[in-house]
């Protein structure tokens, strides 16, 4: 992990974004963000070229397994997008600045939209392994903001919140996921600081303050697009029940197991969902 003790700057910021766009290719339109074991989205990747995090000047390395750690840009479902495989996450030490850091960057390279995937435990009864949960609103319970600090140029310093999740894009990719057969449930997304996982009465708590999945990452990258203007959508994929809903220990190694057996519908999901936004481009095409 690179430590960055004054920070990542916006001219750190731009000098990613150079390196990145001096790859080549066509400018993304969205930024696609991979949670834990999903990294087999990424081979839905059409004409892709691969910048690996240790390519890019002073950025960050990753260190959670089932995270890459690095960026491929081309089409995805037809449209340009850059998709990011590993994140980076405040348990490994990062600085709330590196948190929303890939957003920034993209950002810079002009998209308007994030779209982000995590694993996560499922409080909600209904919810089980596998399942998938488009993600309506969240908690911000890992006590820090990416946006503290001096604020970026493109950035505001009050972002409004009251629609993080853009309902247009939800409710397109509820109707991809109705077509393709694929049961999506709605809920709202609980963020913790980790890296443990949560006690028996900390999920009570979670379910009482209304969340239906909890996982570790997510909300910091939210939070730094809609400073910057970005619409976002974001899908949990259920990787084990919440603890005090199942007696077996849980274990990092079963979010990688479930992630890559059912990430495949996700992929699915996604790539509809991108095919209809490049669409909408399209002459003639849907708004």
């Amino acid at each position: 992990m690179v430590n960055h003790e004054d920070g990542m700057t916006g001219a750190d910021v731009q000098r990613i974004a150079r390196a990145i766009a001096g790859r080549g290719g066509e400018p993304p339109r969205a930024l696609v963000v991979l949670g834990s074991g999903l990294g087999r989205v990424s081979n839905r990747v059409e004409a892709s070229v691969e910048v690996p995090f240790e390519s890019l000047p002073g950025m960050p390395s990753t260190s959670v397994v089932g995270h890459a750690g690095g960026f491929v840009l081309g089409f995805l479902g037809g449209l340009p997008v850059i998709l990011q495989s590993g994140r980076f996450h405040a348990y490994e030490g990062h600085g709330s600045d590196v948190l929303g850091l890939t957003v920034r960057v993209a950002a810079e390279l002009g998209v308007s939209m994030l779209v982000t995937t995590n694993a996560a435990g499922g409080v909600r009864d209904d919810l089980h392994p596998g399942d998938l949960v488009v993600l309506d609103d969240h908690l911000n319970l890992q006590g820090r903001n990416p946006l503290v600090g001096p604020v970026l140029t493109g950035e505001v310093r009050f972002p409004d919140m009251t629609e993080a999740y853009d309902s247009e894009l939800r409710a397109m990719a509820e109707a991809e996921a109705r077509r393709l057969g694929t049961p999506l449930k709605r809920g709202v997304y609980g963020a913790v600081l980790g890296p443990s996982f949560e006690t028996p009465a900390e999920v009570r708590m979670l379910a009482r303050l209304g969340v239906d999945v909890v996982g570790m990452s997510t909300v910091p990258e939210v939070i730094t697009a809609r400073a910057r203007g970005l619409r976002c959508l974001a899908i949990s994929m259920v990787t084990n029940p919440a603890a005090g809903r199942t007696k077996r220990p849980l274990t990092h190694d079963e979010v990688l197991e479930v992630g890559d057996r059912a990430g495949a519908e996700l992929a699915d999901v996604l790539v509809a969902v991108m095919g209809r936004i490049a669409a909408t481009a399209q002459p003639g095409g849907a708004k």
